[in-house]
């Protein structure tokens, strides 16, 4: 049994950041992984082009700039060289191949007592902690949809975790399901390597640039959001024209206000939209069903494909281990509170990085819970 006075689970960006924030007050701390490294998506399961897709100012750690020569986008590789500095600057340690499999809270000894299984010795470790921070991340498992007759496909099929370059699918007809950032920037990386490229797109989606989505960031800051709304879309119009035509339509709310209220995001173009006006990449409607090659779309229309690439996100799995929990999180593993009131539950429970908010809700998350734990402790030696 180890005696710890705050436990973070999770060694990914959240936790790094809670982490960081807890040792500029002098708070011993434990951090549990349960992979072999930090932030294993971005090592492991992130796509080779991928940048960060808002300017970097948008995309700093607490208490770390990047180096002044980093580019406004910063690349996949250079973020991960960026978390490894944060990790060697404010010395954390993460207890690594620990998986994290109950925690309940004591009401007697007012504390969590989180049971974890140390996968490298087969051993079970057992934590008592005052304070517990969910930190697991709103990716730690993938989210492929069920169809009819998937299980048959006898092509590949691979969640966009998996997926690396589209150098092995040259000149193959490859569909992907999901239009975010992931989906329509892997359904170009295929058209650019020589794949017959489809894309689902079943919702409203707003597609923008980088640009224009920096300049909303920076104007949210002092105009009203509905005002920002309007300067976006009408600029995204002039830019890209009405691509209704393409299959593609915008949502009713303005994408400043549906990031706010649902905390999905705008998609940002990088040269998707240019090749599905060109009839390069199709865009398709909903699938009906499966059968063997065959992809049967709702609108009748049949395709055969040799691979189906799932760009269609990721879930929480904190309520596999948290008990006791529901004073924070839903039935999904997500904040029940919107954002600015979710990170914290009852009896010192505190969840960093659920909010859909991307790397400056997680600065923020960490700095509200580390100052929160202080503020506790503060007034308990009082």
């Amino acid at each position: 049994m180890e005696g710890v006075t705050v436990l973070i689970v999770g060694a990914g960006p959240a936790g790094l950041a809670t982490a960081a924030c807890l040792s500029q007050f002098s708070i011993p701390y434990a951090i549990v992984e349960r992979e072999s490294c930090s932030a294993s998506l971005w090592r492991n399961r992130a796509y080779d082009r991928l940048k960060l897709h808002l300017a970097k100012e948008f995309c700093e750690l607490p208490h770390m700039s990047y180096p002044v020569d980093a580019p406004t986008y910063i690349p996949k590789t250079l973020f991960v060289k960026y978390l490894d500095h944060y990790v060697e600057r404010f010395n954390i340690q993460p207890k690594y191949l620990t998986s994290v499999e109950s925690s309940t809270y004591d009401n007697d000894e007012k504390c969590w007592s989180i049971v974890a299984k140390d996968m490298s010795k087969c051993t079970t470790v057992k934590f008592m902690a005052k304070f517990l921070v969910v930190a697991s991340g709103e990716n730690s498992a993938e989210n492929i949809p069920m169809f009819p007759g998937l299980e048959n496909f006898p092509g590949d099929v691979i969640h966009s975790s998996s997926y690396k370059s589209g150098k092995s699918y040259s000149g193959k007809n490859v569909l992907v399901v999901g239009s975010g950032n992931s989906g329509m920037e892997i359904a170009y990386d295929l058209a650019t390597h020589g794949a017959n490229t489809s894309i689902v797109i079943r919702s409203p989606i707003h597609v923008m640039t980088k640009e224009l989505i920096r300049l909303g960031m920076t104007l949210a800051h002092r105009l009203p959001l509905n005002l920002v709304d309007k300067l976006l879309v009408m600029a995204a119009y002039l830019i890209f024209g009405d691509l209704s035509q393409h299959g593609i339509t915008r949502p009713k709310m303005g994408p400043m206000t549906l990031k706010s209220e649902t905390g999905r995001s705008a998609v940002i173009d990088v040269g998707t939209v240019g090749l599905i006006k060109k009839g390069i990449i199709k865009v398709q409607g909903s699938i009906s069903k499966i059968k063997g090659n065959i992809v049967k779309f709702q609108c009748s229309k049949r395709m055969s494909f040799d691979a189906i690439v799932f760009a269609t996100g990721y879930k929480s799995t904190a309520n596999m281990w948290l008990k006791d929990g529901e004073s924070m999180l839903n039935g999904n593993g997500l904040p029940i509170q919107k954002y600015l009131n979710h990170w914290k539950g009852e009896n010192g429970l505190y969840c960093a990085g659920l909010a859909r908010r991307g790397l400056a809700g997680i600065a923020t998350d960490a700095k509200n819970i580390a100052n929160d734990i202080k503020s506790v402790m503060d007034s308990m030696s009082s």
